[in-house]
């Protein structure tokens, strides 16, 4: 149950499809609090891959998600939001390929992501709070009054992930990307533990082809309604 009143944006959407950058835009614009609820997966994995718990050791899994010592902090335009896990920046460490991969893994786990409801639901907060995910709206805060579903097709995200890592200085090829995007679409979609889809009370907005101002300039449109 959700305790607060505080005004929730939530943000659902595929990975690509621009949501971190837009949520950070969006919280520093309306002066609300944060949540990179992908992240929260990501440092489930990562931490029980550092604690040598196996991903597919459910008990071990929840002990791991229950216990997570995580904060976020707001980083200047255009840069992930800063992730501390257990007073350690681990920014980097979730934000590759493998790191995705394995959160996506976890994700399917009902009891881990009964485990991390609650503590996202704490993230709610006057003023109010921006939460970046994908089952934001359908889950998490289904009582959200603006929902949107940020979206954008497979081979626009593989040529921005492709980008940002060559960008990095990473050899990486583009229809490798584009195969993985593909498979961790299907199997998002087709999860039987909240699987990713637009809330009935969505806004839809398709990214692809536009840019991040323009896509902000949607998504403030329907912040308005917050």
């Amino acid at each position: 149950m959700v305790e607060s009143s505080a005004p929730v944006i939530t943000v659902d959407g595929p990975g690509g499809s621009g949501k971190g950058t837009i949520t950070q835009m969006l919280a520093r614009k309306l002066g609300w609090h944060l949540l990179d609820s992908g992240a929260l997966y990501r440092l489930t994995a990562l931490a029980a891959v550092r604690q040598g718990v196996s991903l597919d050791d459910e008990a071990g899994l929840v002990k791991v998600a229950a216990g997570l010592d995580v904060s976020f902090e707001p980083t200047p335009a255009g840069e992930p939001v800063k992730v501390i896990l257990a007073g350690q920046d681990v920014t980097a460490d979730i934000r590759t390929e493998s790191a995705g991969d394995n959160a996506s893994k976890v994700a399917v786990i009902q009891s881990v992501r009964d485990a991390l409801l609650q503590r996202q639901r704490d993230f709610r907060q006057t003023p109010g709070l921006v939460a970046d995910g994908r089952d934001m709206g359908t889950v998490v805060f289904p009582d959200a009054p603006v929902k949107i579903f940020l979206t954008a097709s497979a081979e626009e995200r593989a040529q921005r992930r492709y980008s940002q890592l060559k960008d990095a200085g990473v050899d990486v090829n583009i229809d490798a990307l584009l195969e993985e995007i593909r498979v961790r679409d299907e199997r998002d979609m087709n999860r039987s533990a909240a699987p990713l889809k637009p809330a009935d009370d969505a806004q839809v907005i398709d990214s692809t082809g536009l840019s991040i101002e323009e896509v902000l300039d949607r998504c403030m449109a329907a912040a308005g309604q917050a």
